[in-house]
């Protein structure tokens, strides 16, 4: 039996692997990677993350 995947929710320490601002969109690669994503770059690399069949999470932190 195949087990369930979950991922914890977003928090306000959760950084954008690309630039550290306030992580918005988790993407989750097939291979099992995990990508964090501002909205900025999210919006940014979507169409790529899309091709790769990436699992895509939008969620937002809680104010600090």
């Amino acid at each position: 039996m195949p087990g369930t995947l979950t991922s914890t929710p977003l928090t306000a320490v959760d950084r954008c692997d690309r630039c550290g601002a306030a992580a918005r969109v988790r993407a989750v690669l097939p291979a099992g990677g995990e990508l964090l994503f501002c909205q900025h770059h999210a919006n940014e690399h979507m169409d790529r993350l899309r091709e790769l069949e990436a699992v895509i999470n939008t969620e937002s932190a809680p104010a600090v």
